[in-house]
């Protein structure tokens, strides 16, 4: 009997030396969990990988969140990332650490508290105490951060991130009936709600008459990660297949499959995310007031021959 006692104390106590040494991982060379999450400058948010039934708001606005000071940080935009704020974003409100609990006081959503679990060197996953929902958090250093990663794992929000875009350039091809398109908008309603506009090149987007409605499809494309493939499907029956290239954090490619035509698109009116409430440099459509990340499906396809 001593000896079955004996064995079940072993095992008891070497479980629970096994759970200390996985907590404490993230305790690495004697720092603390403060020490550890302000030593990268970025953490993305690997929003596909979220589990769970509840929300934070703020981290389901954000593509990344930052640690440094006792302050803390958020990109709530593509757009312009790796410059606003030196590349850590605008300042979203105050944390602070104790054991492996991480507290976090956002400026608009208030008070919430983490487990933090380590699954890496540099990926954690976050547990929120009060409600059923984790998050994975990579993290990078500035210098190393792969900015065309997050362009294009979030495609869809880098083309919400501006009122319109003009058509800017074209070249070869054939002529087509999407050669009448000058303007498009990209919106968060139902994450897929696309508009077309024949107004003028020129025309203040404040008053652009959006011609046409209809829904949008991105594809990923096996074996490419810069490159995504475009259908935009007009509410009238018509179809328009493109693959899509990001330029930079304001010019895209279009390359229209049918008649061959290479179009140019570029942003205007950029649209700000800040602290839950949207600002923006002109006066955004109504439809854009609001917008939050979520879990995006997209289909693979082999790439076009």
């Amino acid at each position: 009997m001593k000896r079955i006692k004996l064995l079940l104390l072993l095992l008891i106590s070497g479980a629970t030396l096994m759970s200390c040494v996985v907590r404490n991982d993230i305790i690495d060379n004697g720092s603390s969990l403060h020490q550890y999450i302000s030593s990268y400058d970025l953490w993305y948010i690997d929003y596909h990988k979220t589990t769970g039934s509840g929300e934070v708001p703020f981290l389901s606005r954000a593509f990344t969140i930052s640690f440094l000071n006792g302050t803390m940080y958020a990109n709530n935009n593509i757009v312009d990332i790796g410059k606003t704020g030196n590349g850590l974003g605008i300042a979203v409100g105050s944390y602070g650490t104790y054991g492996t609990i991480l507290e976090t006081r956002h400026d608009v959503d208030g008070y919430y508290e983490f487990d933090v679990v380590q699954l890496s060197s540099n990926e954690i996953r976050i547990d929120d105490l009060s409600q059923n929902v984790s998050y994975y958090l990579i993290g990078y250093q500035r210098n190393n951060f792969d900015y065309d990663m997050l362009f294009y794992d979030n495609i869809e929000y880098f083309l919400q991130e501006f009122v319109a875009w003009e058509r800017t350039d074209a070249s070869g091809g054939n002529p087509n009936a999407f050669d009448d398109e000058h303007y498009l908008q990209f919106t968060p309603e139902n994450d897929v709600t696309f508009y077309s506009s024949h107004d003028p090149f020129g025309t203040d987007i404040d008053y652009i008459k959006w011609d046409y409605v209809g829904g949008y499809i991105v594809r990923n494309v096996q074996g490419v990660e810069n490159l995504k493939y475009l259908t935009l499907n007009y509410d009238n029956g018509d179809t328009e297949e493109f693959d899509l290239t990001v330029i930079n954090d304001e010019t895209i490619e279009l390359f229209h499959v049918s008649s061959q035509t290479t179009y140019v698109f570029s942003g205007r009116g950029f649209i700000q995310y800040l602290k839950g409430e949207k600002t923006s440099t002109t006066k955004p459509a109504v439809r854009n007031s609001s917008r939050k990340r979520t879990k995006i499906e997209r289909e693979t396809v082999p790439k076009r021959k």
